[in-house]
């Protein structure tokens, strides 16, 4: 399938932990929706798999009426039970082959990439876009491997199928990432911890990358 760059604009990573007392994921997430967000990525590394199933499920429709995909991160047996849009693969998780077998050729299917090679490796092996990073550090990961500005680019170049950044990017922080040659960023507590998180869907959006 041809996976559209702009889809990667403005990409929302779930993380839970993020939420204020009395917020639920998938109300924080029809915000988020509703201002804008152009792809969403469940992430839930220690909860429940029947509980992430249904959550899974629950959300795809969600995103569904925003015309927005839903991705699974890590794992492709769940985006299949749940009829998610896609999977998120990291450079540990399932290879990507097998996961297009798995998948058939409707699903989406992203991969990590941290330099040149892997990214390459990744789209000759099927990828329908690259995510990248962490290029300002992250919170969501420990040990997160830094991936300088001038290494984001030649992974632009080198390829030919869209790149997302992520890791540590903010509303501030997005801007230097311009001229790097990617198509969006993905996106965690910059949206999910936002007092206003509208309003920083659309500080995002109405920035030039």
């Amino acid at each position: 399938m041809r996976f559209e760059a702009e889809t990667l604009r403005l990409y929302a990573v779930t993380d839970r932990r993020w939420l204020k007392q009395g917020e639920t994921l998938k109300d924080t997430l029809e915000e988020l929706l509703k201002a804008g967000v152009t792809c969403v990525q469940l992430r839930e590394k220690e909860t429940d798999e029947s509980f992430v199933v249904q959550e899974a499920g629950e959300l795809k429709k969600l995103c569904d009426q925003y015309g927005v995909p839903l991705i699974i991160n890590d794992r492709p047996d769940i985006a299949k039970a749940a009829g998610a849009s896609g999977v998120h693969l990291g450079t540990s998780d399932m290879d990507i082959r097998q996961t297009r077998k798995l998948l058939g050729g409707g699903f989406i299917i992203g991969a990590s990439a941290h330099n040149v090679k892997e990214a390459l490796e990744a789209e000759n092996a099927g990828a329908d876009y690259i995510g990248c990073g962490a290029v300002f550090g992250s919170s969501t990961k420990e040990n997160a491997a830094f991936l300088s500005r001038e290494e984001l680019g030649k992974i632009c170049r080198a390829v030919t199928i869209p790149v997302v950044a992520i890791g540590g990017i903010t509303r501030e922080n997005a801007t230097q990432l311009a001229g790097t040659g990617i198509a969006g960023v993905a996106v965690v507590s910059a949206l999910f911890a936002a007092e206003n998180k509208t309003a920083a869907v659309r500080e995002f959006l109405n920035q030039t990358l």
